[in-house]
């Protein structure tokens, strides 16, 4: 089989620095382009010195790109912004998209618009475009030539939650989602609230009831469980490089106990290599720099409460890791390839 011709747009970032990392080790992939707005010209590793070993295409301006001779393009750019630059490489039809910004997750151009404050401005690809939650929509995404990455914290809430609201284990309408992120999830842009000062020693909540991922969230939840839903969710920022922890709060119903919502999880993702149910309440390190995601569900106060607790690396399966994940599926290879890292430790 030829090699896989990838083009990274955005590659500067954090999410575009990270796919690299992982597509360096990756058997069937030759990168062909690193797109940049700025830093033209350059190799990555003045920018990354960890790339110093590697041979690696220089930073290009994006009209430099021959679309023509590249089979898969990663766009990892900001919201808004990725919708625009697809729009235009769309007319290659040869051409698979893997998009890792919000632009395309929303089915709705009038819920997009609602939380991003802005028009959608592709919206017959947003029609076309396939949620990438791999282990949940692979049957689609092997068939898109556009998928849209989830966010971070929709990823760690919705493998838990989605079989236990689509088979009715537990009420739908009264989640509770507690989520907590390391700072790198706000991206690579120089901002007072993202400087080590303020958020060193400290943990605070924000966008209390209005965080944009709540959009995606009660999207999928009200799918599977085919009603409106509306959740609880309030994100947290940790003083850490990188690592979700989701600490969700359901109610069962009917006669069914903690041991069925175990049961359930299990069935579901017996055969999803980067699953796993824990016994004990996994930890952020856990997941670090790789593709899993981990998660437990234990007794809550009394029998008809459970508390699920669900960890990734943000970057990894709540991005990057995620996004080649797709790529495997798009291509019909192994899931599994370029994805093997065991977790960073200490």
């Amino acid at each position: 089989m030829n090699k896989i011709k990838v083009a990274i747009i955005g590659a500067t970032g954090y999410t575009g620095a990270e796919l690299i990392r992982i597509l360096i080790n990756h058997p069937q992939v030759s990168i062909k382009s690193l797109i940049a707005n700025s830093n033209v010209d350059q190799n990555l590793y003045e920018i990354y010195p960890n790339f110093s070993p590697i041979s690696l295409p220089n930073l290009q301006k994006i009209d430099e790109v021959d679309f023509k001779q590249i089979d898969i393009a990663f766009c990892c750019l900001p919201h808004t912004t990725s919708q625009q630059v697809i729009n235009k490489i769309s007319q290659y039809k040869n051409l698979k998209i893997i998009d890792l910004s919000a632009d395309f997750r929303l089915k709705d151009p009038k819920n997009y618009q609602k939380w991003y404050k802005n028009e959608h401005l592709a919206p017959k690809l947003q029609e076309t475009a396939v949620y990438g939650l791999s282990e949940i929509y692979s049957a689609k995404i092997i068939k898109s030539s556009i998928v849209a990455c989830p966010g971070c914290y929709p990823t760690s809430i919705l493998l838990p939650l989605l079989p236990l609201v689509e088979n009715k284990l537990i009420n739908s309408q009264t989640i509770i989602c507690d989520s907590k992120s390391g700072f790198s999830g706000a991206g690579k842009k120089l901002e007072v609230n993202n400087l080590f000062c303020e958020i060193n020693n400290s943990v605070k909540a924000y966008s209390i009831g209005n965080h944009r991922h709540l959009s995606e969230i009660e999207q999928e939840l009200s799918i599977f469980a085919n009603q409106e839903i509306e959740i609880n969710f309030t994100p947290h920022i940790l003083p850490i490089n990188r690592g979700i922890i989701s600490t969700i709060y359901v109610d069962l119903v009917d006669n069914f106990k903690v041991v069925d919502l175990r049961n359930c999880l299990l069935t579901k993702y017996e055969d999803c290599p980067f699953v796993e149910l824990t016994s004990n309440p996994p930890a952020i390190r856990e997941v670090i720099g790789t593709n899993f995601c981990k998660f437990s569900v234990h007794q809550g106060r009394n029998e008809k409460k459970a508390v699920i607790i669900s960890v990734i690396d943000n970057l990894v399966k709540g991005a990057s890791g995620q996004a080649v994940q797709n790529m495997n599926l798009m291509f019909s290879l192994d899931e599994k390839l370029g994805l093997t890292q065991i977790a960073m430790h200490p």
